[in-house]
């Protein structure tokens, strides 16, 4: 081998290296990847939903023996406890043998992705079709959720007042859903229009069905053929689409891609690609010796359209968590001495889109666990924007750890930009960085991931959560 010169010993030394991963994998961690990806998909196909996703979630840590905070009662450290909040959002935590006020190490995620909603008056019958009218939810390219199999998820409740599960177009025996689109040999005007405008939101309505009920008398009869089934199947009526939650999703499930396998296709990596892997980093805490710091793990909702409501981190269900406990007298200072990881996914960097990032500051695919130092757009706006202290901290644990890791931002300047729940953290004076797993088609309803990537990001949460 040719002796190196000085000058590329020294580039060495001082140039970052954006190696690909898979590159001299070993055999025994290549199966390990492989296996984490399997488990992975099957709680990805399992948890469509924000709802469907926490329970699956919840099953997992009643099997390593957590227990819900409000049966528990006092907490010593070692003790696993969780809180499911009104069925959408997830608390759990492996305490620590550190007091409370020395703070936490906190894994941020959320478990809710784009798709559509029914609205509170969904059903009507339009030339002999049974069409259910939806509002988009989160940021969607509309037009790709028009000709692909929907599935239909959520809850309705009965007139007793009991939950009422549903969950059609999962089963290969299932019907699927679906939104139709114009014809290309008609659709010269359409074609004509800005992406935005292709198909509009008011136009985004599910194929329900075209059967007729068989009464001559009846007038809209198609409708009244699907309600009858939904009343035979559920016990339900039109009026039990008011107060419901009816999401429908894509409904293909997660598969591998390319020939090498080294991918992840599915619906819902944002942001379940991370929410996955930081339960996972908790549950591996679980029934060993008690960690140094305190451990939590926080699943969050309705983060795609802001985090609001009181499933979302803009609530104070992630406080009123910490409070029961710290108690009230020490929640400040625990919250001030915490330190977090807002686990959010990342966009990598598409080979036919190249020109809207900035690629010496984008993420890769295959080249490891993502840290954003800022979101927002226009000027940083709504990003926590973390510190340099705290920013050379997590890289120093992941190194040292021989995680791989690389930097990145959302885009060339002006031409991207979005957020996380990182700034809501920020506001207890927690230390934050946004850490994740790269994505191609981010908000589609097919996203893309590595492999790789998504076993980098378990290997750096349970660094974190053990280590800083």
């Amino acid at each position: 081998m040719a002796k190196k010169s000085p000058g590329q010993t020294l580039a060495d030394s001082l140039f970052i290296s954006k190696k690909n991963i898979w590159e001299g994998i070993d055999s025994k961690t290549e199966k390990e990847v492989e296996e984490f990806s399997r488990l992975y998909k099957k709680i990805l196909d399992q948890g469509k939903t924000e709802r469907e996703f926490s329970a699956a979630s919840v099953e997992l840590l009643k099997k390593a023996g957590f227990k819900e905070i409000a049966k528990a009662g006092t907490l010593k450290a070692g003790d696993r406890v969780y809180e499911h909040v009104r069925g959408k959002a997830l608390l759990c935590v492996v305490l620590g043998k550190k007091p409370l006020t020395e703070g936490i190490n906190i894994l941020g995620a959320h478990i809710d992705s784009p798709r559509l909603d029914l609205k509170p008056h969904p059903l009507y019958e339009d030339n002999d079709f049974a069409l259910l009218d939806t509002h988009y939810y989160g940021g969607i390219k509309k037009y790709q959720w028009t000709t692909i199999p929907l599935a239909m998820h959520g809850v309705f409740i009965d007139p007793q007042g009991k939950e009422v599960r549903v969950s059609i177009g999962e089963e290969e025996d299932d019907p699927v859903f679906t939104i139709t689109d114009l014809l290309i040999h008609m659709a010269q005007d359409q074609m004509q229009k800005k992406g935005a405008e292709v198909v509009e939101g008011e136009d985004l309505d599910v194929l329900a069905g075209s059967r007729p009920y068989n009464d001559e008398k009846v007038k809209d009869k198609v409708k009244l053929l699907f309600l009858s089934i939904l009343n035979e199947r559920y016990g339900l009526d039109e009026s039990s689409f008011t107060s419901a939650e009816i999401e429908f999703v894509p409904a293909f499930k997660a598969r591998d891609i390319g020939l090498d396998r080294s991918m992840i296709g599915g619906y819902g990596h944002d942001d379940r690609s991370c929410a996955y892997p930081a339960l996972r980093a908790l549950l591996d805490l679980a029934g060993k010796e008690a960690p140094q710091k305190t451990a939590l793990c926080y699943l969050s909702d309705k983060e795609e359209i802001g985090s609001y409501g009181n499933t979302g981190a803009a609530s104070w269900g992630f406080e009123n968590f910490v409070a029961a406990l710290s108690g009230e007298g020490a929640l400040r200072t625990c919250l001030s001495n915490s330190v977090m990881l807002s686990a959010d996914v990342a966009a990598a960097v598409e080979p036919s889109y190249a020109g809207v990032f900035d690629k010496r500051n984008s993420a890769f695919m295959g080249k490891g666990l993502v840290l954003t130092k800022y979101t927002g757009s226009g000027g940083k706006r709504a990003a926590s924007d973390a510190n340099a202290e705290f920013c050379a901290r997590v890289q120093a644990l992941l190194s040292k750890a021989k995680v791989p890791w690389q930097s990145g931002t959302l885009g060339k300047v002006d031409k991207g930009g979005g957020g996380t729940i990182a700034h809501y953290a920020a506001r207890y004076g927690i230390e934050v960085l946004d850490c994740g797993v790269p994505v191609l088609s981010m908000h589609s309803p097919f996203e893309v991931i590595s492999k790789i990537d998504l076993y980098a990001a378990y290997q750096g949460y349970g660094v974190f959560l053990k280590g800083i």
